[in-house]
C-alpha cells in the first residue's frame, strides 16, 4: 500500500483504512463518503472541506507547547498569540477559528482597515489584537476607537511618520477627557538578521518594514516627549514565512532580545512583550529526505523561551510576554480541496489503439516483436532498441516514406515498451528509468483551477500533498501530471522526478476518481485569482457532534456565472436582456424552441463555471 507520504505531512490528522483516506477523529469518516454525500445534493464541481477540529488541535498544541517550555525553564512571562487575517479572511474560516479558540484568549492580527473591522467585531474583548502594516490617520483612528471599545489592541509603528500620526490622533481623541484611552504601541524593528528561502526579504536591512536603530532611538525620544512612553508595550519582528531552518530565528531572537532589554533599561518601563511574528513552518513534503522543516515545535518554543530568559537575566530586566502571529501553522491543515478527474489524456497509448496493416514498415514490425517478446532479462536491451527505432521511424515520416498510421503505431508501441520495461525493472532505481517516466506520464484532467485554489504552486512552486480518496489498497502505477481546466499552460502540476506522484489507471467513462489536495488552508484562498473566471469552490464545514458523528454545515456554493460577471462590474441586467432579445428576435426559431432555449440558457447561467463530470451528465439524462 502506498501512503502518499501521509506519515511525513499528515501529523496524524488523517489515516488510511482499507482503501480510503479517513479523518482521524471521532467516528473517522472517509473523505470519499463526505464528498459523495455533498455531491448527492447536486454540487458537482470542486469542494473545499473545512475541519474546525484541526484548527483547535493546532491552537491547543501551540499554547500547550509554549506552556511546557515556560514550566521547564521557570519562565515568568506569558505566552499569547494572534492569527494574522491575511492568511485566510473567509467567514467560514474566521467563525470556526474564533469558536474553537475561546479557551485560549486567542486574538487576531490585522494589516488593513477591512481586516481591522473583522478583528474589532470578531475578537472577544480582552483577547489581543495587533495591527501591522502601513497605516494612515483613518486606520490609526480606528485603533483608538477599538481601544475605547475595550479591546486589548496594539498598533505597531512601521515608520516614524506613523508615530507622528499616532501623536496627532491621540491629541484629537484624548484632549480634555478625564481618562485618556489609547491603544498599546508596538515598534517593528528592522533587524540585521534575515530569514532564508522565498520570504527571506521579510527580515534584514533591506526589509520593507521596521525601524532602524537610529529611527528607534528617535521614536523613543518622541514617545517620551509626548507622554506616550507608558503605552510602548511591544517589540515586534518578523523574518519570513515558512521558516524551514531554526538558525535564523535564534539569531533574530538574540538581536531583538537585546533591543528589548536596552529600551527597558533606558526607561521604557511599560515595555513588556516581544512579538516574534509568524514563520512557523508547515511540512508539505510527501517524500523522504525532502522535508521543508528541520525543527520541531518543541524546539521552536524552547529556543524562544530560553533565549528571552537568558538575555533578560543578563541585562537585569523582566522576562517579556512572548507573542506569536503564526498563521500558516494554525490554518494550513484545516482544509482539503477535493476535485474529480474528468479525463485521462494518454489512454490512446494502448494495444487496442494500434492500426497495424497487413504489411507494415520493417521497423514497426520489429517494434511489435520487441513488445511481445519483452522479458526482464532483455528489458533494457529491447528498450534501447525501441528508442532507436522510434528516432529512425520519425525521420522516415518527416521525409515522407511512412504515413500517419505508421507514425501512430510507432508512438503507441514505444510507449507500451517503455511502460512494460519500467514495470519489469521496477527494482532498479536508475536515472535512465526515471527519465523515461516523463515519456509515459499520464495526464489527468482535474475539475479545478490551480490559479484559484493553489496559487502558491503557480506563483512560487510550492508543493502540496496530493492523493486519491480511494483505491488505496491498490498500488498506483501511472506517473501522473495534473492538468487543471483553465486555458493556460501554467495550470499544470507536471510530473517531477524529484517529487514523483503516481496515480491509478482508471476508466472515467464508468467510474469516478477524486483527488485531494491537502494543507491548502493558508493563503491559497485569499490569494486565489479568477483566472478564466473560475471562482472559489463550493465550501462546507465538517463538524462533529458529541456522539462523534459528522455534520455538513455552512455550505456556501460557488458563485454562478452571472454573479461572477457582476463582481467584475458588468451590467448583468443588460447582458441578460441582450441574450433574451437575441433568442426572442431570431427568425430561425419557432415559439416552442425559443422557450426551450431560454429555459436552458437560464439554467446554465445559474450554475458555476466548473465542468460537469460524465457521471453528472448521465444523471441529467
Amino acid at each position: 500500500m502506498k501512503n502518499f507520504g501521509l506519515d511525513i505531512w499528515g501529523d496524524e490528522n488523517f489515516i488510511i483504512q482499507s482503501d480510503t483516506i479517513n479523518i482521524n477523529h471521532a467516528s473517522k469518516p472517509s473523505l470519499i463518503s463526505i464528498t459523495q454525500e455533498i455531491r448527492e445534493k447536486g454540487y458537482k464541481g470542486p469542494l473545499l472541506l473545512r475541519f474546525p477540529h484541526l484548527l483547535e488541535k493546532q491552537i491547543s498544541t501551540l499554547f500547550n507547547t509554549f506552556e511546557k517550555a515556560k514550566q521547564e525553564f521557570n519562565y515568568k512571562g506569558n505566552f499569547q498569540a494572534v492569527f494574522p487575517l491575511k492568511v485566510n479572511q473567509f467567514p467560514n474560516f474566521v467563525h470556526s477559528l474564533m469558536d474553537v479558540s475561546q479557551n485560549y484568549n486567542y486574538g487576531l492580527e490585522a494589516g488593513s482597515k477591512a481586516e481591522l473591522i473583522i478583528a474589532m467585531t470578531k475578537t472577544p474583548l480582552g483577547a489581543p489584537i495587533t495591527v501591522n502594516g502601513f497605516k494612515d490617520k483613518e486606520m490609526i483612528s480606528l485603533c483608538f476607537i477599538a481601544a475605547k471599545m475595550g479591546h486589548n489592541i496594539t498598533v505597531t509603528i512601521e515608520g516614524l511618520g506613523e508615530l507622528e500620526t499616532i501623536i496627532q490622533v491621540n491629541h484629537e481623541f484624548n484632549t480634555g477627557t478625564e481618562t485618556p484611552i489609547a491603544p498599546k504601541i508596538g515598534v517593528r524593528i528592522r533587524l540585521h538578521s534575515s530569514g532564508i528561502g522565498i520570504w527571506a526579504k521579510s527580515g534584514g536591512y533591506g526589509s520593507k518594514f521596521g525601524l532602524t536603530s537610529t529611527e528607534l532611538l528617535e521614536a523613543y525620544e518622541m514617545l517620551r516627549k509626548y507622554d506616550l512612553l507608558d503605552y510602548l508595550w511591544m517589540i515586534h519582528f518578523h523574518i519570513g514565512s515558512q521558516m524551514g531552518d531554526i538558525a535564523p530565528l535564534k539569531k533574530a531572537l538574540r538581536e531583538a532580545g537585546n533591543i528589548y532589554a536596552d529600551l527597558k533599561n533606558r526607561g521604557a518601563d511599560a515595555l513588556g512583550a516581544i512579538n516574534i511574528g509568524g514563520g512557523l513552518a508547515v511540512e508539505y513534503s510527501q517524500h523522504e529526505d525532502k522535508e521543508e522543516r528541520n525543527y520541531s515545535l518543541r524546539e521552536f518554543a524552547n529556543d524562544v523561551v530560553f533565549l528571552m530568559q537568558d538575555i533578560s537575566k543578563r541585562k537585569g530586566v523582566e522576562e517579556p510576554d512572548i507573542f506569536t502571529e503564526s498563521g500558516r501553522y494554525v490554518a494550513a491543515s484545516h482544509s482539503v480541496l477535493v476535485a474529480p478527474v474528468l479525463e485521462l489524456f494518454s489512454q490512446e497509448y494502448t494495444e487496442k489503439g494500434l492500426r497495424l496493416k497487413k504489411v507494415n514498415p520493417p521497423l514497426v514490425e520489429e517494434l511489435y516483436d520487441l513488445f511481445n517478446s519483452l522479458s526482464r532479462e532483455r528489458a533494457r536491451e529491447y528498450l534501447h532498441d525501441a528508442l532507436d527505432h522510434m528516432e529512425s521511424l520519425l525521420t522516415l515520416f518527416d521525409l515522407g516514406y511512412i504515413d500517419l498510421e505508421d507514425r501512430s503505431n510507432t508512438e503507441i508501441l514505444v510507449n507500451l515498451i517503455i511502460k512494460k520495461s519500467i514495470a519489469l525493472l521496477k527494482d532498479e532505481d536508475s536515472d535512465e528509468l526515471k527519465k523515461l517516466q516523463d515519456r509515459i506520464q499520464e495526464k489527468y484532467l482535474v475539475n479545478f483551477s490551480a490559479f484559484q485554489s493553489l496559487p502558491d504552486f503557480w506563483g512560487l512552486a510550492q508543493h502540496f500533498p496530493i492523493m486519491p480518496l480511494d483505491r488505496l489498497d491498490t498500488k498506483p502505477t501511472n506517473p501522473a501530471s495534473i492538468w487543471d481546466i483553465t486555458c493556460d499552460s501554467d495550470g499544470e502540476i507536471g510530473f517531477n522526478r524529484e517529487f514523483p506522484l503516481y496515480l491509478h489507471d482508471i476508466n472515467v467513462d464508468t467510474e469516478e476518481y477524486f483527488l485531494a489536495f491537502f494543507l491548502t488552508g493558508a493563503y491559497q484562498e485569499v490569494l486565489g485569482m479568477k483566472h478564466n473566471l473560475f471562482t472559489h469552490p463550493t465550501e462546507v464545514v465538517i463538524n462533529f457532534d458529541e456522539e462523534g458523528k459528522h455534520t455538513v454545515d455552512n455550505l456556501i456554493e460557488a458563485q454562478n456565472i452571472m454573479d461572477i460577471l457582476d463582481d467584475l462590474d458588468y451590467d448583468t441586467y443588460l447582458m441578460d436582456k441582450t441574450l433574451k432579445y437575441h433568442i426572442e428576435e431570431s427568425e430561425h426559431l419557432g415559439h416552442e424552441e425559443k422557450r426551450e432555449l431560454l429555459g436552458k440558457l437560464y439554467l446554465y447561467l445559474s450554475e458555476n463555471s466548473y465542468l460537469k463530470t460524465i457521471q453528472a451528465i448521465d444523471e441529467e439524462r
